[in-house]
């Protein structure tokens, strides 16, 4: 299975979709840039982390998207502030966000589950 199909990834590749439509004529460049980037690094730390052969690899990959969350999460906040974000559009991507990373979370306890199991049925 291939990582276009996990829903997480599903879900933050859409998030980051949505965060360029909405912000593609905002002026603030820096802003701009930063905020983009975090989305796009939430599905693509994702991506790299499942094409990886060891499942401690794809657990560091999923720990920098889980990082991006937190760095996203924290943008949309201050967007929301300095009013170049929504409220309610703000309000519904930190809801994604948290779902996003909730999910992340989830993936990784599989994952070190997985690498423990295996662990102990190599001993």
């Amino acid at each position: 299975m291939g990582f276009e199909n996990l829903d997480v990834w599903q879900k933050s590749a859409r998030l980051s979709a949505d965060i360029y439509r909405a912000l593609k004529f905002l002026k603030d460049y820096g802003f701009r840039d930063q905020i983009t980037r975090s989305g796009l690094s939430i599905p693509s730390n994702i991506a790299e982390g499942e094409e990886r052969s060891s499942l401690q690899q794809a657990v560091n990959f999923l720990n920098y998207a889980e990082g991006s969350c937190g760095e996203l999460k924290t943008q949309i906040y201050i967007g929301i502030d300095i009013e170049y974000i929504p409220k309610d559009l703000g309000k519904i991507w930190i809801e994604e966000v948290t779902s996003i990373t909730k999910m992340i979370g989830a993936l990784m306890k599989q994952k070190r589950q997985k690498i423990a199991s295996e662990s102990c049925h190599s001993s």
